[in-house]
């Protein structure tokens, strides 16, 4: 089942294009990260899939359901790259909000487990927001994120602002949610993280899609024998046929 599907995806910001013709489809239980430079319109991708942003040619669905159908967010749970919380809440009382906005009952018991998952000390949800630091900001939204038990994940940069510990913590968490079946649609800039997570990727590069495939055939379709070289070998091709 198509868990995600862009069809002839158009997006411009004044006058400018940004996607230029996106068709992707992603299948239900995959891994897929979003991959390409700073401006190349991954989030303006990730927040027209949400209907944040309107598009001005083509269709995108969730699960078969037209994306700006209000019922099309209900099965996923979303993580924006610049991730601020209220400050003047604490962590339990953002998390009780997010537990009311994606409708499933508080547990104190999941929020401990999760917690201890993402290396998140319990007693800093006592704090208010206001004192944490971006990586503990961005644990507190992915422990919301993961609390709802959502079929898909749509996650902006989730790894930014976490130290390495807590990187290999998340990806540990992730891999096992992977197993039980989730979808994962997320955009990045670490490659590596690519290459340990994902089934298949695309490159998006001023707005087009140069590449959609497994890490393993970029690799062999762009000459390089690790993933980043590869990378670098399609924007750099793009950029010669541009």
């Amino acid at each position: 089942m198509l868990a995600i599907e862009f069809k002839n995806v158009c997006k411009y910001f004044n006058y400018k294009q940004v996607l230029n013709n996106i068709n992707l489809k992603i299948f239900s239980g995959e891994f897929f990260s979003l991959v390409g430079v700073n401006g190349a319109g991954k989030t303006t991708m990730l927040k027209s899939l949400l209907d944040l942003c309107e598009i001005e040619q083509g269709n995108i669905n969730l699960f078969t359901v037209k994306h700006t159908d209000h019922n099309s967010r209900s099965k996923l749970a979303f993580l924006p790259e610049q991730f601020i919380p209220p400050y003047y809440l604490t962590g339990q009382r953002y998390l009780i909000y997010m537990a009311e906005l994606y409708n499933y009952k508080y547990n104190s018991e999941q929020v401990q487990i999760i917690c201890e998952l993402l290396d998140l000390s319990i007693s800093v949800l006592k704090r208010p927001v206001r004192d944490y630091s971006k990586g503990m900001a961005q644990k507190l939204g992915l422990t919301a994120c993961l609390l709802a038990n959502k079929q898909l994940l749509v996650l902006d940069e989730p790894m930014a602002g976490l130290d390495p510990k807590a990187r290999a913590y998340l990806k540990k968490c992730l891999l096992d949610l992977k197993i039980k079946g989730t979808t994962m649609f997320f955009s990045t800039h670490l490659l590596a993280d690519v290459e340990s997570l994902c089934d298949r990727m695309a490159i998006l590069h001023e707005g087009k899609l140069q590449f959609v495939g497994t890490p393993t055939e970029c690799c062999t379709i762009f000459s390089a024998s690790n993933l980043e070289q590869a990378y670098l070998n399609c924007i750099e091709n793009s950029n010669r046929m541009a």
